[in-house]
């Protein structure tokens, strides 16, 4: 079910937040529970099995952590590691199998092993890194062992986040699952929060995707100069507005439910190193890695050389972490290369250049890299990056090029400005009266032409839904 449908704003969600607010606080969390394998069952009802037995793995051995923290850390360390494998070899396996099975089976005498016809479970990146966070704060100490079942599998299949994010760790919202305050403010907020995503997606994310669409599939020999950097920028621009309205609504969803998630984006594209840019793009994700993998490797405090090594680990299981592909490994390697360089050297220089040289850069290093991010084969990537660099068999621009830049050039300045905190910033200054009455306005006017939009839509998943 996707956020952005007519089924789920009309129907499942207006039904979830009715009972919700109906029942007795004791009822919420049960209700919530079975909504939630609800919604994540409807596509694939049969991976509602996979996301309880991951509940049901991470509850046990949470409690066993728990439970020997104190008096045997050596047994809360197995039943740890335990949990690590089981979670890890069930996302290897449903991700990853038929990748690995592919590459080996270009080796002469291991072309045995066959590709499995499994579709991949929705969202199994964001939740398992989710519930593994869960023991090894327990270990640490961070949290609490989570008594209640029930209570644990609300956490764990929560649907406003379930299915990209922003991952949410447990000791970020134990206290939440045991009481949640709701106020008509805190309501009306996620309502708000929800339709600034639902405009980015529906409004923004869909319309400029329609030219990366068009130019992604196109032959080398047609794809010129000028096409090229066309369909990567509208995609830079898509993926933005799509994950992050994802997240927008995410967010929004989770405050009329009382709950409080950190926040995913905060406007990557004014960044004016790459460095900031990662502070700034899929927040919850590089806080995970920091804190579960970056840290516990060394972190900065064994050398410089460690600290080198560690952001290439990191960013090579960051690029992994992202699909079952080859070209993600790279994309992950190409940062760490660009994050080593801005830290041995580069950001130096920047902090003594004109802001609009860090501004440009570093755009340039995002929009290079969705080429890695967004084609799924090494041949892809170099015949789109010849093309873009002047050296494909397209030319420097054609006809078809100048007709697309002519009929989204508004759509391209719209999505632009909406990058930037400008439009933000110009609300604020209105008067308090002013606002009081626009921003309903608003509201409705931007839920009634997405609604428009949506009724003669086909079905348009979120990108992060294949993660």
């Amino acid at each position: 079910m996707v956020f952005s449908s007519i089924l789920f704003m009309f129907v499942y969600l207006p039904i979830v937040l009715a009972v919700y607010y109906i029942v007795p606080w004791k009822w919420r969390n049960p209700w919530l529970f079975f909504v939630n394998l609800i919604f994540y069952g409807w596509g694939e009802p049969v991976y509602i099995v996979l996301m309880l037995f991951s509940i049901v793995v991470n509850y046990i051995t949470g409690i066993f952590v728990g439970k020997y923290r104190d008096d045997d850390k050596p047994k809360a360390k197995k039943f740890l590691v335990i949990n690590i494998v089981i979670n890890l070899a069930m996302l290897m396996f449903f991700k990853y199998f038929n990748l690995f099975a592919e590459t080996l089976n270009q080796i002469p005498g291991l072309s045995f092993i066959h590709t499995l016809n499994i579709a991949l479970p929705i969202g199994i990146s964001f939740y398992t890194f989710q519930t593994m966070s869960y023991p090894i704060d327990i270990y640490r100490g961070d949290s609490d062992v989570q008594k209640n079942f029930i209570s644990f599998g609300t956490f764990v299949a929560l649907f406003p986040q379930l299915i990209a994010g922003p991952i949410i760790r447990y000791k970020d919202v134990a206290s939440q699952l045991n009481f949640r305050a709701s106020s008509a403010e805190q309501f009306a907020s996620g309502v708000r929060r929800f339709t600034i995503g639902l405009a980015k997606k529906v409004l923004i994310a869909n319309n400029i995707g329609k030219l990366w669409d068009t130019y992604s599939v196109m032959a080398s020999t047609d794809l010129s100069f000028v096409g090229s950097w066309l369909g990567i920028l509208a995609f830079s621009l898509q993926i933005y507005f799509d994950f992050s309205g994802y997240s927008d609504m995410a967010v929004g969803l989770g405050r009329m439910l009382g709950f409080e998630f950190m926040e995913n984006f905060n406007y990557p594209y004014i960044s004016r190193s790459v460095t900031e840019f990662w502070r700034r793009w899929h927040i919850s994700l590089g806080t995970w890695f920091r804190d579960y993998v970056y840290i516990p490797l060394g972190g900065n405090r064994k050398g410089k050389n460690r600290q080198l090594l560690n952001i290439t680990i990191v960013w090579a299981l960051t690029g992994f972490w992202h699909g079952a592909a080859w070209t993600f490994m790279l994309w992950g390697l190409y940062y760490a290369a660009f994050l080593i360089f801005e830290k041995l050297y580069w950001l130096k220089v920047l902090e003594k250049a004109p802001r609009f040289v860090g501004h440009f850069y570093t755009v340039f290093v995002a929009v290079c890299g969705w080429v890695l991010f967004q084609l799924t084969s090494l041949s892809a990537c170099a015949s789109y990056y010849k093309a873009m660099f002047g050296f494909g068999a397209g030319g420097f621009i054609k006809p078809v090029d100048t007709f697309y830049l002519a009929s989204f050039a508004v759509m391209f300045a719209v999505s632009i400005i909406a990058c930037t905190p400008l439009l933000k910033n110009l609300y604020k200054k209105l008067p308090q009266k002013t606002q009081s009455y626009a921003t309903p306005a608003i509201i409705v006017l931007i839920l009634v032409i997405c609604t428009a939009y949506l009724v003669d839509a086909t079905y348009n998943p979120f990108l992060y839904f294949r993660f």
